[in-house]
């Protein structure tokens, strides 16, 4: 299979996601779940995921599609458009699979896939997490990763603007 075609294939629907999800839990394997915009993709973004990873056997990532993202932050974002968003998050070796969503929040998500893990950036405190209560009402693990100091995308977009 060629890289790109492997690529392509950790971006899934929600349906063909419950059947890996099926599979992963059935061999006892550790689900991580996370989620974000990832409007622009940097070394912070990296070095979280790397480290959300490392927590379990299969990283899922929930990703805020165009529209959710243009609720959420105004209607100049997102930069980069979602099939490319996804793409570059896929492209990363610890990703197992990415699934959009257009909500405002990934609760619903997080919800049908009743993740073992689910970690966010360490700027959340884990009441703040969107989810946290099913995940630790089914047995699970919410946990925060340290953030990458100076690397945002916000700071990349004012950069960009002001030279």
């Amino acid at each position: 299979m060629s890289h790109l075609k492997e690529i392509n294939n950790k971006i899934l629907c929600l349906e063909k996601l419950k059947s890996r999800l099926e599979s992963w839990k059935a061999n006892g394997e550790k689900v991580i779940f996370t989620n974000g915009c990832f409007d622009i993709l940097h070394k912070g973004h990296v070095e979280v995921l790397a480290k959300t990873a490392d927590l379990g056997n299969r990283l899922i990532i929930g990703l805020n599609s165009d529209i959710s993202i243009k609720n959420l932050k105004g209607g100049n974002r997102p930069i980069v458009e979602e099939d490319s968003r996804a793409l570059l998050l896929a492209a990363l070796s610890f990703v197992d699979v990415i699934v959009l969503f257009s909500q405002e929040t990934p609760y619903d998500l997080i919800a049908e896939i009743n993740p073992d893990i689910l970690a966010k950036g360490g700027d959340y405190q884990i009441t703040e997490i969107v989810g946290h209560d099913i995940v630790q009402k089914n047995g699970g693990q919410v946990v925060t990763i340290a953030l990458t100091e100076g690397y945002s995308t916000t700071n990349i977009i004012d950069k960009i603007k002001n030279g």
